[in-house]
């Protein structure tokens, strides 16, 4: 079963997708539709063949690797409407990182093989996905940037405020992923996740199991940026 409607939307609105237009898309990802995944489950190892890359239609997954002691480092968190694994693809081998669900997921697989032919026909594609990596190295760098300049109950703020659909008075926001996981995308401990979200309250922030209210969004946003 292939993509229906809503599935689209989400899909054109991924930077590549939308450089390349809805013809051309529609055309290389075909009748082809989105496999689900559990919350957990892996959807590729690092060190497997590169042969696709994906298009997240529904949850969240991470791009990790595992240290030579087991710890687990996350490299980034994908939502909805993102792609990801593109530079592998086309690099050729194998993936540099293993990939798995954060939630229940479900992700559009796209085979190597029609995009590259999408790009012979239309060699224009090769400088629209180059322009869309570029847009997205320019976030991480500012995502560092920002880690790198704000504190630990900063950069909690921050996420907090990112994911709450008003911006003031107050707001009831459903935690992503887990906590832990939280933690090591704000390049923090658990433990030290969980000072620094005490040092919230202060700013009317409650968190109740996997889910956080504000008092004020405005306020706790003011508190992010300094």
């Amino acid at each position: 079963m292939g993509l229906s409607d809503p599935d689209w939307d989400i899909v054109m609105r991924a930077p590549l997708f939308k450089a390349m237009g809805a013809t051309i898309t529609r055309a290389m990802i075909g009748d082809r539709g989105p496999k689900t995944y559990g919350r957990g489950e892996r959807v590729f190892d690092e060190g497997d063949p590169a042969d696709g890359f994906f298009c997240l239609i529904e949850g969240w997954a991470k791009l990790y690797r595992l240290r030579e002691d087991g710890e687990e480092v996350v490299v980034a968190i994908f939502s909805a409407g993102e792609t990801f694994a593109e530079v592998a693809m086309f690099l050729g081998g194998r993936f540099p990182a293993g990939c798995e669900a954060v939630s229940p997921a479900r992700i559009l697989k796209i085979d190597a093989a029609k995009l590259r032919r999408a790009v012979m026909d239309q060699p224009q594609l090769a400088f629209d996905m180059l322009a869309a990596a570029s847009m997205r190295l320019r976030q991480l760098v500012d995502e560092i940037e920002h880690l790198k300049a704000r504190s630990a109950p900063q950069r909690i703020a921050d996420f907090f405020v990112r994911q709450a659909a008003a911006t003031s008075g107050p707001a009831r926001i459903a935690l992503p992923y887990e906590k832990a996981l939280i933690a090591s995308r704000l390049g923090m401990k658990p433990e030290s996740f969980s000072r620094a979200l005490g040092k919230l309250a202060g700013l009317g922030v409650a968190v109740e199991r996997e889910s956080v209210s504000i008092a004020d969004v405005a306020r706790l946003a003011a508190f992010a940026v300094g």
